[in-house]
């Protein structure tokens, strides 16, 4: 089983650290949290003042409206980042949920970690800050292509640009996406029965072949979409 310190390892925040330094300047910081499935990290409204290592688990990144329905923002697996964003606002309110998929265990942090001078050397630091830029960045490009996602009309047009993309970020036409089929309907904000049915013709019609959450795009559908190496 992997350790904190080897998650951390793996985690994108903390790339260029020797494990000598993890152990040594951040490790201590850290306090270890376990959350049962559907069990609320954040809530809209919450300040944050930690962020936190994905150790075991997803984490959703979620939109809930009044009438029940939920908008999947992001889903957040080992080594990913927790927070990061929140703690680099202004107020640190945020503006979602955060909830376990899965049972979850995290490695949280105080945000003074990150934000105050004087708790890391100041080589730590720079190495973080450079890495959170980099997080922060990607985090707004998935944004940006969730959005052409969504600014399709139709069902299997989202279907189909979401499908590219994942195609075009892996440089071939089969692979796996990270969401349940009931995660996939809330990313593409679509029923999920319509999402089942209209998948079952894609794949009557030769477009797509699936299995569970493994695809193939036998059609590019219209356009590409220039996916980016955003993680």
């Amino acid at each position: 089983m992997d350790t904190p310190l080897s998650m951390l390892t793996q985690c994108r925040l903390f790339q260029g650290l020797s494990p000598e330094t993890l152990e040594r300047e951040v490790l201590p910081w850290g306090r270890l949290r376990d959350y049962e499935r559907q069990a609320v990290l954040v809530a809209p409204g919450d300040r944050v003042d930690w962020f936190a290592v994905v150790l075991r688990g997803k984490t959703q990144i979620l939109q809930i409206f009044s009438d029940g329905t939920t908008s999947l923002m992001d889903l957040l697996g080992a080594g990913y980042t927790v927070g990061t964003d929140l703690i680099c606002t202004r107020s640190r309110r945020s503006p979602y949920y955060a909830a376990a998929a899965a049972p979850l265990q995290i490695l949280r942090f105080p945000a003074a970690l990150l934000l105050e001078p004087g708790e890391l050397s100041g080589e730590t630091r720079e190495v973080l800050w450079r890495n959170l830029l980099t997080i922060l960045s990607d985090g707004n490009l998935r944004k940006h292509y969730r959005l052409a996602i969504l600014a399709q009309r139709g069902l299997r047009d989202r279907v189909l640009v979401y499908l590219t993309m994942q195609a075009e970020r892996r440089g071939t036409q089969t692979f796996r996406i990270p969401f349940s089929r009931e995660e996939l309907a809330a990313f593409l904000c679509v029923n999920r029965s319509a999402l089942s049915h209209e998948l079952s013709r894609m794949e009557a019609e030769g477009l797509i072949r699936f299995r569970k959450n493994e695809f193939t795009l036998l059609s590019a559908g219209r356009g590409r979409s220039t996916w980016s190496t955003a993680e």
